[in-house]
Order: C-alpha cells, then sequence, then structure tokens
C-alpha cells in the first residue's frame, strides 16, 4: 500500500487538475446545460471509464518501466512539472474562456453522450500527463506491491474526479448563471486554480526522488 501522504498528495494533485478548465469539464457541462444533468450524469460514465482505461495501462505498464529505467522517473517528473504550469497559464492567461460560458451542441441518445464521454477523456492529455508523469513519482517500491500502489492511487483519482465532476454535471446550469451574473468570480476562480497549479509544480521540481 502507498503511504498516506502520498495517496494525500496526489489526491490533491487529482483535485487541482479536475477543478482546472479543460476538455472534460467543458464537455460535460455544455451537456448538462444543454441537455439537461441526465445527459450530463451519463456522459460522466464514459468520461469515468476512460479513467478506468488509462490507470489500467499506467499500472500494469508504464509504472514498472519507470521504476526500472534509469532517468526516466526523473525525465516524467519534469514533464509532469512543465505541464502543471502549463495548466497553470492557461488558468490565469489573459483572455482565457470560462466553462461555463454555454455552448450549443445537439442532443444525443444515452449510448452516444456516453461514448462521446469516453473519447473525450482518452483524447484527454492533461489525464495521459497525470497518469504517466504525475503517478510514478508516487510509488514507492519499498511499501510493497507497485501493481497495487498503482490501483489505489488510480482509483483515488477516480473518485475524487468522478464527484467532483457530478456535482459540477448536476449544478451547471445554477453555477453558470451565478458566474455570469458575477464575473469578478470568474477571475478568483481562474487565478485561485492557477495559483495551486503553480505551487504544485514547483512541489514536484524540488522534491528530491524516492
Amino acid at each position: 500500500m502507498p503511504e498516506m501522504s502520498s495517496v494525500i498528495a496526489f489526491g490533491l494533485i487529482a483535485l487541482g487538475m479536475v477543478l482546472t478548465p479543460g476538455p472534460n469539464m467543458i464537455y460535460l457541462i455544455s451537456r448538462s446545460i444543454c441537455q439537461g444533468r441526465m445527459a450530463g450524469l451519463i456522459s460522466l460514465g464514459g468520461v469515468a471509464l476512460g479513467f478506468v482505461f488509462y490507470m489500467l495501462c499506467a499500472a500494469f505498464g508504464i509504472t514498472a518501466l519507470v521504476m526500472a529505467v534509469p532517468y526516466a522517473y526523473d525525465a516524467l517528473r519534469f514533464a509532469g512539472v512543465l505541464y502543471l504550469l502549463y495548466l497553470a497559464w492557461q488558468a490565469v492567461r489573459p483572455g482565457g474562456r470560462s466553462p461555463f460560458e454555454v455552448r450549443d451542441l445537439p442532443k444525443d441518445g444515452p449510448r452516444k453522450l456516453f461514448m462521446m464521454g469516453f473519447l473525450t477523456n482518452l483524447l484527454n492529455p492533461k489525464i495521459a500527463v497525470m497518469y504517466l508523469s504525475l503517478l510514478p513519482q508516487f510509488i514507492d517500491p519499498a511499501q510493497g506491491s507497485v501493481l497495487l500502489q498503482s490501483l489505489v492511487l488510480g482509483f483515488t483519482q477516480i473518485l475524487i474526479s468522478v464527484t467532483v465532476n457530478s456535482v459540477i454535471a448536476v449544478a451547471a446550469g445554477s453555477i453558470a448563471a451565478f458566474l455570469i451574473a458575477r464575473p469578478t468570480w470568474l477571475v478568483v476562480q481562474r487565478w485561485l486554480m492557477g495559483t495551486i497549479l503553480a505551487a504544485l509544480a514547483v512541489r514536484m521540481a524540488t522534491e528530491a526522488r524516492r
């Protein structure tokens, strides 16, 4: 089992990333606003399956490779740092667009909603980087099975992401109306997320290998 400190740290990164606007959030919010909460939740089911796909790929392959190849850990760690800094910039850059701005989407059936959610997540670079670059550094072979640690951390991320996205999908309409009426909150939200992600990047860059 991974150390509790590793689970908490990885969970905080997962929380910061799920709260940062990206393809998954934009798609789920748009679906919920345009087609209703149930459509958003069905789409979220597909997104969750995409998380499971990435998590299993990392658990059964990438993690073992990172632990076996010299310097692979540091290369992926700094790739993760750069991507977190990129996400931070995307959050605070001038002209950034809020995911709660309504986008028109065609009305689709449950099967297509699910598959679109799945494909949106598979093509989401944020998730790929998290599993390929961020997850391995929270695994310590001295703590036991690398596979078990990968699964525990992966399911922690999935639980956090699905929980947060469920709340966002259900409340998307209300949140959008609130933020549109209070544009200052949009700026505060963006800078808060940007600061958190930048802080996580600095922590990751200065943390020595286990």
